[in-house]
């Protein structure tokens, strides 16, 4: 055997040992569809749709941690392009022989439940068990994405979860027959983009067609006799809507970004109200439109001066996300393998306020062991505490931003509510540092007012 290849059978055996060994459990499905495609030398778009799975969710979601759990259990950094060598070095390393792994208990010995734990950084998977749903929030989503026309918008701060729900539409739209997904963030646009709209609008035709996989047109439909605008509907209406065989569901995440630059905003809004009424109403007799659905998923309110006949922001079904409520922590401390008294869950209810990230983030590290719920609080609004890379994150957007950081230094040394200028007060809403309540602001958890009070001084 040539030490830079190996045999499916033989990786995947190494591969699933390893991981059981650090993590006692063994390989998922998925991960495994993940672990064949990558020694085939698939790209992430050909595992998803072999799979069934929305290309996003393989690429940002199972795709990286495959590679963050192989690392670690195979002791080295181990990636997409450098996986067939790595395991091919160990196989002849241990003359393709793996010895057999001790179970190691991966909860508390007082946990009855072996569920898998994750640290919930961001996208949670749609095999876990910790997605917590918001009651008639998923049901209501579902529903509405096989309506002809469809167009749902997701509001909610950084880390509330939007993606993940996202996420699960997209599941569940490609569950129905002849239904194409694309999930498409903004933030993957260069910023030099967004200064015109001409090269916006072919980056999002461009990106769109990649990722269905269609042959690359875009630059037949430009025209210097149309607008952008006109050249960007015309691709869609003659070249994609007609050649993906059905429905297509487009989720345009952080679309914020479009927000901070007014130059295009404007445009690109009223271009896609155009759409939905298309979709909804059929109005240009082209029946392609129907087959068009839209997600558009944002982090604070539209701050933007735009028409209200012409913005998506008020037409369809608007879905805005909240925290976590003590029943939502009940159950998901149980899915953890916990049984915090009523007393704790009040506890870490009034230093969180049922923030979604922070609580996941909470017990994880309660369920591993790492420390007890007192030894969390009293250390959780510190350097040395389990939020300090979050909490950091938080401060340096701060400094980088003085005019926001005086707003949020007014906001966290008042025992009332304050009321900031609407900018500043929409930014730091986006950022999950504040609540709104009509046009004042207070901060969005203990947390955060125990961390920022002594640091953010202007």
């Amino acid at each position: 055997m040539k030490e830079d290849t190996i045999a499916f059978e033989l990786a995947l055996k190494i591969a699933d040992a390893a991981v059981f060994h650090k993590t006692n459990r063994h390989l998922k499905n998925i991960e495994i569809a993940v672990l064949k495609g990558a020694l085939s030398g698939q790209k992430y778009d050909k595992i998803a749709d072999d799979c069934g799975y929305a290309p996003e969710y393989i690429k940002h979601d199972v795709g990286p941690k495959l590679w963050q759990i192989l690392s670690l259990s195979l002791g080295e950094k181990v990636s997409k392009t450098n996986l067939m060598a790595v395991l091919a070095q160990r196989a002849f390393a241990e003359s393709e022989e793996v010895k057999e792994k001790p179970t190691i208990s991966y909860l508390p010995s007082s946990t009855s439940k072996q569920t898998e734990l994750e640290a919930q950084v961001g996208l949670i998977s749609l095999e876990s068990p910790l997605y917590i749903e918001r009651p008639g929030v998923e049901s209501r989503c579902y529903e509405e994405i096989n309506r002809s026309g469809a167009l749902i918008r997701i509001k909610a701060p950084s880390q509330m979860g939007k993606t993940s729900l996202m996420v699960r539409i997209l599941a569940h739209a490609k569950q129905q027959n002849q239904v194409n997904t694309v999930a498409l963030s903004l933030q993957r646009a260069e910023r030099c983009i967004f200064n015109d709209l001409d090269k916006f609008l072919r980056w999002f035709c461009t990106s769109i067609t990649r990722k269905l996989q269609l042959p690359y047109r875009v630059e037949d439909y430009w025209s210097d006799t149309f607008g952008s605008k006109s050249n960007c509907t015309a691709y869609f209406e003659d070249c994609l809507l007609p050649n993906i065989s059905g429905i297509l569901v487009l989720a345009l995440d952080d679309i914020d970004e479009v927000f901070l630059h007014p130059e295009i905003a404007d445009d690109f809004f009223t271009l896609l109200r155009s759409w939905y009424e298309e979709a909804a109403y059929g109005d240009s007799g082209n029946p392609n439109w129907q087959n068009l659905r839209l997600l558009i998923i944002h982090s604070t309110e539209v701050y933007i001066p735009l028409d209200l006949n012409k913005s998506p922001f008020n037409v369809g079904l608007a879905i805005e996300l909240q925290a976590f409520n003590q029943l939502q922590l009940i159950d998901l401390q149980k899915r953890y393998g916990l049984n915090l008294s009523e007393n704790e869950l009040l506890e870490l209810m009034q230093l969180l306020s049922g923030h979604p990230y922070l609580i996941q983030q909470a017990l994880y590290h309660l369920a591993y062991g790492n420390l007890t719920l007192q030894q969390l609080i009293k250390t959780a609004a510190t350097d040395a505490g389990i939020y300090c890379h979050h909490l950091h994150r938080h401060l340096r957007n701060l400094q980088e931003h003085p005019q926001l950081a005086a707003a949020y230094d007014e906001v966290i040394k008042s025992t009332t509510p304050v009321e900031l200028e609407q900018l500043s007060a929409f930014k730091l809403h986006s950022m999950g540092l504040v609540k709104l309540h009509e046009n004042q602001v207070i901060p969005s958890c203990e947390l955060y007012r125990r961390y920022f009070e002594a640091r953010v001084e202007m």
